[in-house]
């Protein structure tokens, strides 16, 4: 006998960081499913797990910032698999990193990863990571040791693997996304990087030459004095997750604590910006 799901059809503006954090929310309310699409997100429950009020009190609906639309309707049991297949295409950045996913053909390049992200965010197609992506491979990482803050999938934390990084450690709150980071290291060959399900807190004392934090506006200005607490002398810090408007309070709030804007990349007005100490 075939399950029963429902489907919410969510419409979202803008887009981005609001669909992640809906992901996020959901996830913990026993949706199981969601495809990412152009004007929003499909997400699916078992009609068995849902309630009246399963969708009262999130906080991304709290937001004034985000308009969120839903409907709903019945549907039988898909195969989850191919419906995410269709909607996930590799992606190559600057003709020298590959992120596909495991049924993805290998192509020549310097660094092939392979992500199955599942709910986890950091597929290397949104803006923020694409990004980061460009300043991993723009930067020197022989032998240093890197934090991946905010990982979603780890593929940050795994081409600066790849990139020769030595001590790796990747951080996020969500349990989906610290699961899947441990799967694609394995799945990568980068078993050596340390994952770790939790916030800033976990950071007490720890030291790295590299810290990559693609998150969003709030939570980097939270922990800006954090990571630059954590950061070795002569050490960088990428930040991405935020929008070219949100940049001067960023910098502003790095350079009260000691770091130095060197350069930003803007796609789309999201921006992925470095700092140095």
């Amino acid at each position: 006998m075939s399950l029963v799901y429902l489907e919410y059809d969510f419409k979202i503006n803008p887009l981005q960081p609001a669909t992640d954090i809906l992901i996020a929310e959901l996830g913990e309310l026993g949706f199981e499913s969601f495809v990412e699409n152009e004007t929003g997100l499909l997400a699916y429950i078992l009609k068995s797990e849902w309630r009246d009020d399963v969708l009262e009190d999130l906080f991304v609906f709290q937001n004034p910032n985000f308009e969120i639309s839903w409907t709903s309707k019945e549907i039988e049991q898909q195969n989850w698999n191919a419906e995410w297949e269709k909607n996930f295409h590799p992606i190559i950045v600057d003709d020298k990193c590959m992120v596909r996913a495991p049924f993805h053909e290998a192509v020549e390049v310097d660094y092939d990863i392979v992500i199955e992200p599942k709910m986890s965010f950091g597929t290397g197609h949104h803006e923020t990571t694409h990004m980061m992506l460009q300043h991993i491979l723009d930067h020197d990482f022989d032998g240093k040791s890197v934090l991946d803050m905010g990982c979603g999938t780890g593929v940050l934390a795994i081409l600066a693997k790849k990139r020769g990084a030595g001590d790796t450690e990747a951080i996020d709150i969500d349990e989906w996304c610290f699961l899947n980071t441990q799967e694609n290291v394995e799945r990568n060959d980068c078993s050596d990087i340390k994952a770790f399900q939790g916030d800033s807190s976990l950071l007490n004392d720890k030291k790295f030459d590299v810290i990559l934090a693609n998150i969003n506006r709030n939570i980097l200005l939270e922990d800006i004095p954090v990571y630059v607490d954590c950061l070795k002398k002569g050490g960088t810090l990428f930040l991405s997750g935020f929008y070219l408007e949100d940049l001067d309070a960023i910098s502003s709030k790095c350079g009260a604590y000691g770091l130095e804007f060197e350069k930003n990349l803007e796609k789309n007005s999201w921006v992925a910006a470095k700092y140095v100490n």
